[in-house]
């Protein structure tokens, strides 16, 4: 039989006897060794990494940019308007009668002058040839008169007939005289009643519902209309502003003309241009405001009396103005502060101080000077120091 043999390790002590030693007591320490090599070995390498990339150059971030300029702006109020007719007219009958035909459709344009109602016009007429027909009769009788009284005279002259006669026959001429002229009258007036069976309108605008159809009988000036018309054509816009500004709107509209201009919420497109017509001769105490009216022409029919518009009134215009696009206006816990690129195309965070905004545009008070470059789109990625690429703009 072959017995394996076994290596085993032997070491002298001190007295030199052999002993044996255990084959795993290296093993172990080389462990140990390793086990507290290897972290502090990621660990530099980590930091190694970290180190890197730190000094590494950061990619430039694509930003757009403007200029900052300067120049005159305009100064302006904003408030909320709505259109109001410029003239508005409830259409009623001044005679009593039948409405016979209705002339028009319901939100139809009428011009000035056009037929609108037909009523019943038989019984004024009738009441017309009657009125004609006791003329005629009193005429007849008056020139009868008056051919006695003239005979009369010619007899008192003669010493035949007593003045009292003449004077009698003259007095009865007289009268009819005045019989025929209230016949007259009288026709007059049936030919007026007899125009109010035909109803016109008396401005140029928009018809509104119509109130009361064919086969009613109406009265002459009821409380209930035929129809409104709403003239839109010019067309007023009515809006308030604080009081504050009344000294200036008066010496401003006394000096010229003031233009406002209205933009309807919703809709693209410029503005619609009018001019201030109108300042209220009082102002509200409830709310501190002044009531203003602005008319445009409104030829387009853009404008609908009722409708809820954006106003601006243009007050004055303030000179060597600093302004930047508006998206460049960053805000922070400290304020506003806008990025603005250097030579070496790194930024900057600089606080400003903003103005009034109008048309996309801040007004700078305080910050900028003309002709600095500042970020309009992608600060979201920048930090001060940051290098930018201009993506577009100047």
């Amino acid at each position: 039989m072959v017995k394996s043999i076994q290596s085993q390790s032997f070491s002298e002590d001190t007295a030199g006897n052999r002993r044996k030693w255990r084959p795993g007591g290296s093993i172990l320490a080389l462990l140990f060794l390793l086990a507290a090599f290897l972290p502090a070995a990621a660990c530099s390498k980590k930091e190694a990494a970290a180190e890197r990339a730190a000094s590494a150059p950061r990619p430039a971030v694509p930003v757009t940019v403007a200029s900052v300029v300067q120049k005159t702006i305009p100064v302006e109020l904003h408030a909320i308007g709505a259109g109001e007719a410029y003239s508005t007219v409830a259409v009623k009958s001044m005679i009593n009668g039948e409405i016979t035909k209705v002339n028009f459709t319901q939100g139809q344009f009428v011009k000035k002058g056009e037929l609108l109602f037909k009523i019943d016009s038989r019984p004024y007429e009738a009441a017309l040839k009657q009125a004609e027909a006791n003329l005629a009769r009193d005429l007849a009788q008056q020139k009868n008169a008056e051919e006695e009284a003239r005979r009369s005279a010619n007899l008192y002259a003669q010493g035949i007939v007593p003045q009292q006669q003449a004077d009698q026959m003259k007095a009865n001429a007289d009268a009819l005289a005045a019989s025929a002229g209230a016949d007259r009258a009288a026709i007059e007036n049936v030919k007026v009643q007899l125009s109010y069976c035909s109803i016109y309108s008396p401005i140029e605008g928009r018809t509104g519902s119509l109130l009361i159809y064919p086969g009613n009988v109406v009265k002459a000036n009821d409380t209930t209309s035929l129809v409104i018309i709403n003239q839109i054509t010019p067309l007023f816009v009515t809006f308030s502003v604080p009081e504050q500004y009344l000294t200036e709107i008066k010496s401003r509209i006394g000096a010229g003309r003031m233009e406002v201009r209205v933009s309807i919420p919703g809709t693209a497109g410029n503005p619609i241009r009018g001019a201030l017509s109108f300042i209220d001769n009082t102002v509200d105490s409830n709310t501190g405001t002044i009531r203003l009216k602005a008319t445009f022409p409104n030829g387009d029919h853009q404008l609908w009396p009722g409708q809820f518009v954006n106003v601006i009134l243009q007050l004055s215009s303030q000179p060597n103005t600093v302004v930047v696009p508006t998206p460049a206006i960053q805000t922070s816990q400290s304020g506003s502060f806008v990025f603005v690129v250097k030579d070496d195309l790194t930024v900057e965070s600089r606080p400003v101080v903003v103005g009034r905004v109008l048309d996309g545009e801040t007004s700078i008070d305080k910050g900028l000077e003309p002709g600095e470059r500042v970020v309009t789109d992608g600060q979201l990625r920048l930090s001060p120091g940051a290098k930018v690429q201009i993506k577009s703009g100047v």
